[in-house]
């Protein structure tokens, strides 16, 4: 895409495309406007820029982004559109998984997951006070990814989702979890096999809007949803 569009001509800094969102409940967001949540395996080094992302975040306006595949480069999101960002790499590797959200710092806890013979692999959690969120990106392996699923299932509180890369063919096999997420092909194998590795499971939680997002900027189409809590539910 054009850089130009996030660059100051006259001085060449980045613009701040948004003013910051004020400070926010996220009880009150979830019980009512539900928080809108987009999911993207960004394709490391050769797949969408940091002003790709910029683009999407800017058109979508989504309260949380979840970054999978994110490298060094992407640091650089805050300077074009302010909000705050935090990465947690995969060991010895140049990606992991990401976050940025426009409000504040978010409360973020790393989950080591159970490892495969070539890649060790982490989650990234992120705590909202009555709920959480795990951001994703599993192992190849249908046996392994699998067991990793459950181990971030036991980590996380009774009202929570998981999104993120699953790499999962069929069905998670995940109790007390809800697959809500948009059912269209996410990627495609060498641009000939479809498949929905990207998804959103939740548990006690409503997903009142699913979305695959029209962007190719990477191997991966981002995903969108909006969660809400239930009207009455307890910590």
């Amino acid at each position: 895409m054009d850089m130009s569009a996030f660059i100051n001509q006259t001085n060449n800094t980045p613009m701040i495309l948004n003013p910051l969102h004020p400070p926010f409940n996220p009880d009150s967001f979830m019980h009512h406007k539900g928080l809108k949540i987009i999911s993207w395996n960004l394709l490391r080094r050769i797949g969408a820029s940091v002003y790709d992302i910029a683009y999407v975040i800017e058109k979508e306006q989504p309260d949380l982004l979840l970054m999978q595949e994110a490298t060094k480069d992407i640091e650089q999101l805050p300077n074009l559109l302010g909000g705050y960002y935090k990465r947690f790499p995969l060991p010895d590797r140049i990606h992991g998984v990401a976050y940025w959200a426009p409000f504040y710092p978010l409360q973020s806890q790393t989950l080591t997951l159970p490892r495969g013979a070539l890649i060790r692999r982490v989650a990234q959690l992120l705590h909202f006070g009555s709920f959480s969120i795990a951001n994703v990106h599993l192992s190849h392996g249908q046996i392994l990814n699998r067991r990793q699923l459950r181990s971030i299932s036991k980590a996380l509180p009774k009202h929570a989702a998981i999104l993120g890369d699953f790499n999962i063919i069929g069905p998670d096999f995940l109790p007390d979890f809800t697959d809500v997420g948009p059912k269209e092909p996410t990627h495609k194998m060498i641009d000939v096999l479809p498949f929905r590795l990207d998804r959103c499971l939740v548990r006690g939680m409503n997903c009142v809007e699913a979305n695959i997002l029209p962007y190719q900027f990477s191997d991966h189409i981002p995903i969108s949803v909006t969660l809400k809590l239930p009207p009455y539910h307890h910590k």
